[in-house]
């Protein structure tokens, strides 16, 4: 492999890891190099980002690495954020919102169980739109984050409380509530 096309790859990782970012470790594992060329490519990477007209740095928080956006654009990311997005909500977003919406308060390990896959990005959009907020925390070993469904969620699903959800059937399995409430959901997505 090329060093330009680990350089492609490295940098997709970094952005596809998110806020959990990407250690050199599981760099190298993933791209099967030793751990210095890793350190190499990085190297090239933030002095790309930071030489060029880039709206992305590369930032390291103790031995992660990060795929961020630069500081001093941080007035136009507060701007987007502000403006009401037309966009639908994605399958995932949506699932994870109808979950949420059935068995809150609930956590995310306890979301991903229902699901059978990682929903830190739906959880994060969830919140970013106003959809979700942080319910409390459960009382347990680590003391996890509750979730649960936001006075905009009554407003954007024109419900006036949550007894308006339809009610799901009796004895149904997990995939089978997650199918019904999706959707409920999907027609206000459409």
């Amino acid at each position: 492999m090329k060093l330009k096309e680990m350089k492609a790859i490295t940098e997709g990782l970094l952005f596809a890891s998110g806020d959990e970012g990407a250690s050199i470790k599981q760099l190298a594992k993933v791209l099967e190099i030793p751990e210095e060329t890793v350190v190499h490519i990085l190297d090239e990477l933030t002095f790309e980002y930071e030489h060029t007209e880039r709206g992305m740095r590369i930032m390291r928080s103790k031995d992660v690495f990060h795929l961020t956006t630069k500081p001093e654009h941080s007035s136009y990311f507060k701007k987007f954020l502000a403006t009401p997005q037309a966009n639908r909500l994605s399958q995932a977003a949506l699932e994870t919102l109808a979950i949420i919406a059935y068995e809150q308060p609930i956590t995310r390990i306890e979301i991903e169980e229902i699901r059978g896959v990682k929903s830190d990005r739906p959880i994060q959009t969830l919140l970013a739109r106003s959809l979700i907020e942080e319910v409390g925390r459960r009382d347990t070993v680590g003391r996890p984050i509750l979730f649960g469904t936001t006075k905009d969620f009554l407003i954007y699903f024109g419900l006036t409380s949550l007894e308006e959800l339809p009610p799901l059937p009796e004895q149904v399995s997990d995939k089978e509530i997650e199918q019904e409430a999706d959707l409920y959901m999907q027609q206000f997505n459409e």
